[in-house]
């Protein structure tokens, strides 16, 4: 039996926990190693325990505790030659970390990860899928301006998908982000609209996958309720019952204790 968890979520910071056996991965460590310690402990983990952190990006939300959580405990960083390359320069990786280059499709404590290629305004950005070693799998898909190609070859058929939906469009259009801001959240390297999140939901539910939590939620526009109502109309749109076709849920920005076990 499985076990995951959206530790954090938003521009505050970015963590996601994924438990198959005795294999424990982390993707992103964007809140410091003293707050992802005691958010693991909260769903009765161990942070010495992680198997491996995978990181999407280099940005700050995604990469804040990488550096001291995984000198700490030796963990293994695994991502890009770019991003790690990235990480190094920005002095959020250390000679003293211990980090490895994802290539291609790898193989971890049983849990086969596929790697794809998002759009965003960093060196690089990357979504994961996590095949697990009873056929379910797990995919990770935030902070991208658009569903990519990639995206779209390796997500669906997920039996649970993290998907960004970051803003509603006109909320932000008339928030109180200065304009550069608005126009790089809504260009093709930004982040994932409540209406284009939706219409790849329902994308992934006619694929067969059965739970979607929305994450990555912007605290300034857009609203969790709001979100949620997007997605949950477009799939009815699309003939989709919730809680038969599909279970939907929003992601908090902290850990609200409770974890999904698959």
């Amino acid at each position: 039996m499985a076990k995951t968890c959206q530790l954090f979520s938003g521009s505050s910071g970015n963590s996601i926990f994924i438990k198959d056996g005795n294999t424990k991965i982390l993707v992103d460590a964007g809140v410091s190693a003293k707050r992802i310690e005691e958010a693991l402990s909260y769903i009765d983990e161990d942070a010495s325990k992680l198997s491996a952190i995978f990181v999407t990006h280099e940005h700050i939300d995604h990469s804040y505790g990488l550096r001291v959580l995984g000198a700490r405990y030796d963990i293994p960083v695994f991502s890009s030659e770019k991003i790690i390359s990235k990480l190094y320069s920005e002095g959020k990786l250390a000679e003293k970390n211990t980090t490895e280059i994802i290539e291609d499709n790898m193989e971890l404590g049983g849990i086969e990860i596929l790697p794809f290629e998002l759009s965003h305004d960093s060196v690089q950005c990357f979504g994961y899928r996590f095949n697990l070693k009873d056929s379910k799998s797990i995919s990770v898909c935030t902070d991208t301006g658009f569903v990519t190609a990639a995206a779209k070859r390796v997500i669906p058929k997920s039996d649970l998908v993290f998907l960004e939906s970051n803003h509603e469009i006109t909320m932000l259009e008339n928030g109180p982000y200065p304009y550069m801001l608005k126009q790089r959240i809504l260009s093709r390297k930004g982040h994932l609209s409540n209406a284009d999140c939706a219409e790849f939901a329902c994308e992934l539910v006619e694929s067969g996958t059965k739970r979607i939590v929305l994450s990555h939620i912007s605290k300034e526009n857009n609203l969790p309720e709001i979100a949620r109502l997007t997605a949950v109309s477009a799939l009815g749109d699309r003939g989709f019952t919730e809680d038969k076709d599909y279970r939907i849920s929003t992601s908090p920005q902290i850990n609200d204790k409770r974890a999904i076990i698959i």
